[in-house]
């Protein structure tokens, strides 16, 4: 699989970088990946490993703001506030533990902050566009024969501890043509979980994390993302990541079994963002134009023409 995964075709696009200092984007991300995969809970062992990065990491080594990129046409409203968001979705295991900070002031932690995220499967489908085509040679997302739900599976928030902290069980993503493997994720402030999901506030930040080729090209070759082939678009292919490492998106992975990748990975990644900013979702990055085939009770994935629109974007 690894083979047919080179995609010379596609031209890159940089995205733009945000404004704001120019500092060290890797300090509290390499500070806080310590104690990464502690539970969330607010233990005084893991509030002061917090406080100690967060200390370590004001001035000269705070995070810059991340670079807001398009939310893509995938976007759908009303995703669940649950910490696991598989659903029983086959795939590599993912713990992906995110923190978000406030770039503007020092880097402290962003208390309450919903974290909401979305991705495809290991064959490329959304929830809610189950039919679209992946692009390449894959099975129908139906004959994966799981019991998700079509309309919510991998996609969920999680609202921030004291430290920022929020923390997801998900599996790796798989690919889709034009992109690399990547998740999308909006950073919300102000509102409140209501009916099991989050309602209300602004979204303060717009991204998509992303993986380095040569792990995705590795679980790539296992069951069942093998059963997707095609051209895979690596990270300098990509459209929407602009190759500045941790501060546009790019995950620290660590394996679970360094052997045996198919036990899984644990991603971390601190979300530089300003609580006070407000965005639209139609950051920069182009995407292409979106697969085919979505179903008729659920958004066609062609972007809105209305640019104040918060799903306006032109990248999957």
């Amino acid at each position: 699989m690894t083979g047919n995964h080179k995609d010379k075709t596609i031209s890159r696009r940089r995205a733009l970088a945000v404004t704001g200092g120019t500092v060290a984007a890797g300090g509290l991300v390499a500070a806080g990946f310590q104690s990464a995969f502690a539970d969330t809970a607010d233990t005084t062992t893991d509030a002061d490993a917090t406080a100690s990065a967060t200390a370590s990491s004001t001035s000269s080594e705070c995070m810059t703001l991340m670079t807001s990129v398009t939310e893509g046409p995938y976007y759908l409203d009303g995703a669940l506030v649950r910490k696991d968001i598989t659903e029983g979705k086959a795939g590599v295991p993912l713990t992906l533990r995110l923190t978000v900070v406030d770039a503007t002031d020092g880097c402290t932690p962003v208390k309450g902050a919903a974290v909401e995220i979305w991705h495809c499967d290991a064959w490329g489908y959304y929830s809610g566009y189950t039919t679209a085509n992946p692009g390449g040679s894959a099975p129908a997302e139906s004959e994966e024969g799981d019991s998700a739900n079509d309309l919510t599976y991998l996609r969920g928030y999680q609202v921030a501890n004291a430290n920022g902290v929020v923390k997801f069980e998900t599996i790796f993503p798989g690919w889709y043509t034009p992109r690399t493997c990547h998740i999308h994720v909006k950073v919300h402030t102000g509102g409140e979980k209501e009916d099991g999901t989050y309602e209300g506030g602004k979204v303060n930040y717009t991204g998509q994390l992303f993986f380095a080729d040569d792990i995705a090209e590795e679980i790539f070759t296992l069951d069942p993302y093998s059963q997707h082939t095609g051209s895979y678009t690596v990270l300098a292919n990509d459209m929407v990541y602009d190759g500045g490492g941790a501060a546009s998106g790019l995950l620290t992975l660590k394996a679970v079994h360094k052997k045996d990748p198919s036990k899984g990975y644990k991603g971390s990644l601190t979300l530089g963002v300003d609580p006070d900013a407000e965005s639209t979702g139609a950051g920069s990055g182009g995407g292409g134009t979106p697969p085919s085939g979505a179903p008729s009770d659920a958004p066609t994935g062609t972007p809105p023409s209305d640019s104040a629109s918060p799903s306006a974007s032109a990248s999957s």
